[in-house]
């Protein structure tokens, strides 16, 4: 009987689809994954369920859409109940970890907003609370000297390594380990003791934290360490390596913060370079000629071209970092003969907007930058070269799956990327937790792609975006209101209500007389 293959499951954090080198990019460094692609095959037009952290993650677990799998937003959390494909994988015999960030649930101690203390709390909400303690990512957990072992599985998963947040304040697991080698460890990721520097840019702190101690490097070290005693598993393995870079905030150490020069990087396009900017855009643009900062550090925002291109150095220097890492796990899987039995898989949870239209992070306006991300399937059994047809973030949990020569679970979303079967359209939703971008109420927006056309629809606006792909790729059109593209538009909002219409849960199947 043949061995079912391991799997090295790569995932970055808030990571363009454009920004590696293999995708053709001109200036950032990315050796180790461009040699995963050109052994493998690498999707161009690979979507987020949700261009957001923790919806997407959800999406990826459950090969379920957010409004189906039951985490919509930020902020809330994968439902204990919910399955996940890892719960397969684990019931099939696969040996399963995940080492790095999770984020499946808020990273936080804090109940829901506006919560009060009703007498029947317990029916507060539309779906029953979990009914077993399932581990919070919460800091409370991670507060003692010992290390806290997560409770397994852990949505599948038999071994954790948490890692939760992002840049240098990163905790969890890697928070105790910090604090017992680094006797400092405030200091170091002080921002008011950071190394100097003369960057602008929000967010940007050079940090005293050395490179083998900051986040990349230590779920780097944890996995070589992972893989390596695995290797003889007679269990195949199932590995889950997440890095919480390249998003903000932009702290890439020692040698990695000066890798790159700002004065390198173009800007795709700025504010007035779109004919017709949406309200999203138009009220960003308004808040930075006014001086009004954003309310947190994780709203969208608006910036000069300079800053933009400081953000841009420090992300390359972020991404350039994993891509080290990535080529010391390749290093390890051939080192202890596990290479010639492993797919690879390097992919991200969303974009960011990292200068279109001078806007930074992501937000409740669509753009690809922020739902277009990396996906590279590099497969010992192949094939090998390019796939430009649609592809979602819900087809990987079918996918890995079939590969492992296992069934899906009823309710999966996705389509193997195996079968040859090609999306005519696919589906990305947004749910915002909080009012941002000049919405008056947390937006809700649904956005419907083909290879022509990308239409999305907000919630309670009148006001809308239809973009050609093929004719105007930066999108500085919107042909939302123009009279010669109203049948597409119609068309469009055809393609939208079906991809809907697919969103219900087929979980669980009707019972029928045999």
């Amino acid at each position: 009987m043949t061995r079912p293959p391991n799997f090295l499951y790569i995932m970055t954090d808030q990571h363009r689809a454009d920004w590696l080198g293999c995708a053709g990019h001109q200036v950032v460094k990315t050796p180790n994954i461009d040699a995963l692609a050109a052994r493998g095959t690498r999707f161009t037009d690979f979507h987020a369920a949700s261009p957001v952290c923790m919806p997407n993650r959800a999406a990826f677990m459950t090969g379920r859409h957010p409004t189906t799998n039951g985490l919509r937003f930020n902020g809330a959390v994968l439902p204990r109940t919910a399955r996940t494909f890892v719960d397969v994988l684990r019931a099939g015999g696969y040996r399963t970890a995940s080492i790095g960030k999770s984020h499946l649930q808020p990273m936080t101690a804090q109940q829901p907003h506006d919560w009060q203390d009703p007498q029947d709390a317990a029916l507060r909400e539309a779906w029953a609370p979990a009914r077993h303690d399932h581990a919070l990512e919460e800091p409370s957990r991670y507060g003692s000297a010992t290390r806290y072992e997560v409770p397994t599985p852990y949505y599948g998963f038999d071994s954790v390594d948490m890692v939760t947040s992002h840049g240098h304040n990163c905790g969890g697991n890697y928070l105790q380990w910090l604090r017992e080698k680094h006797a400092d460890w405030q200091d170091l990721r002080d921002p008011a003791q950071q190394l100097p520097h003369d960057y602008t840019c929000p967010q940007a702190i050079r940090t005293r934290v050395p490179e083998d101690s900051y986040p990349t490097a230590y779920i780097r070290d944890r996995a070589v360490a992972y893989l390596s005693d695995n290797a003889a598993s007679e269990a195949p393995l199932f590995t889950y390596v997440s890095f919480p870079d390249p998003h903000h905030p932009f702290t890439p150490p020692g040698k990695y913060w000066d890798m790159y020069d700002p004065d390198a990087f173009d800007l795709p396009a700025r504010f007035e370079d779109h004919r017709n900017p949406p309200p999203p855009l138009s009220e960003c643009h308004r808040a930075m000629l006014a001086g009004e900062a954003p309310e947190k550090a994780t709203t969208a925002m608006m910036l000069g071209d300079r800053e933009i291109r400081e953000a841009m150095a420090l992300s390359a220097g972020m991404i350039t970092m994993i891509d080290d890492a990535v080529g010391e796990l390749v290093a390890t899987l051939q080192r202890t003969g596990q290479l010639d039995n492993t797919v690879i898989v390097f992919n991200a949870d969303h974009g960011d907007y990292l200068g279109e239209y001078n806007l930074l992070l992501k937000g409740p306006w669509m753009s690809e930058t922020i739902s277009r991300v990396p996906m590279i399937w590099c497969d010992p059994a192949g094939p090998a070269g390019q796939r430009d047809d649609l592809a979602s973030t819900v087809d990987l949990a079918p996918t890995v799956l079939e590969r492992a020569g296992l069934a899906p679970y009823v309710g999966m979303q996705g389509r193997s990327l195996m079968s040859g079967q090609q999306r005519d359209a696919l589906l990305v939703e947004f749910n915002d937790n909080l009012p941002k971008m000049g919405f008056d109420a947390p937006a809700r927006l649904r956005t419907a792609i083909t290879k022509d056309w990308r239409l999305t629809l907000y919630k309670d606006q009148a006001w809308g975006e239809l973009y050609d792909r093929r004719a105007d790729p930066l999108a500085r059109c919107n042909l939302w209101n123009d009279p010669g593209h109203a049948q597409v538009r119609s068309d469009m909002m055809e393609v939208l209500a079906r991809q809907l219409m697919a969103l219900m849960d087929e979980s669980p199947r009707a019972r029928r007389p045999a």
